[in-house]
């Protein structure tokens, strides 16, 4: 099993959630309203008056075989909206109940 938190722009919250069940992925958590800036060349998403813009993040647990796939899709979206800012991080869960 593998943890994947994706860490995305308010705008694509609604897209990725519909669509994590086009991929077989039903569980996930969500977090709305966080705020952060790119370690690159990301804006701030601070929801403030010069940055008001804000990321959403989502954390959903799946099988191995799922991951890839899931990364796939959300590298596509990423390149299609470059501006927005969308980032995936994959974790091994060693264990869970």
């Amino acid at each position: 099993m593998k943890a994947v938190m994706i860490t995305l722009d308010q705008a694509h919250y609604a897209q990725i959630v519909d669509d994590l069940a086009r991929l077989n992925i039903r569980g996930f958590t969500s977090w709305k309203e966080v705020s952060g800036r790119g370690s690159k060349t990301g804006d701030p998403h601070y929801g403030s008056h010069a940055w008001p813009s804000m990321n959403n993040a989502i954390l959903t647990v799946i099988e191995d075989d799922r991951v890839q796939p899931l990364l796939d899709y959300l590298k596509k979206l990423d390149t299609e909206y470059e501006n927005l800012g969308l980032r995936a991080f994959v974790w091994n869960i060693e264990n869970m109940i």
